[in-house]
């Protein structure tokens, strides 16, 4: 039994992450960032769910990039293909829940 002060997390750059779980090839970790990331397409479907902070979700569909603002507790589910980059304002901490070994 683990838990884990979300609000607390930093790490040293963009992107960092704690990992804690990995259940059967699934899994779970908490980053920190203050800057974008980049356009990808995960290996399968993803959900990120803003902890701490605010972060612009940028994502395509139909080749028309679209936006929405994610404050704390807003989810996105990434469907298997989903074009997105996320983009935090200022700092955020994330809960990204995806197959193991995704961009």
């Amino acid at each position: 039994m683990t838990f884990f002060k979300a609000k607390d997390f930093t790490v040293d750059h963009a992107w960092g992450a704690l990992d804690i779980a990995n259940m059967n090839g699934v899994t779970t970790r908490l980053h920190w960032t203050d800057q974008p990331y980049k356009w990808h397409i995960n290996d399968g479907e993803e959900v990120f769910v803003v902890l701490d902070g605010e972060v612009n979700m940028h994502y395509r569909v139909n080749g028309v990039e679209n936006v929405t603002l994610m404050t704390v507790g807003d989810i996105f589910y990434a469907a298997i293909g989903t074009e997105h980059v996320a983009h935090p304002v200022g700092e955020a901490r994330i809960l990204a829940i995806e197959k193991e070994g995704s961009v």
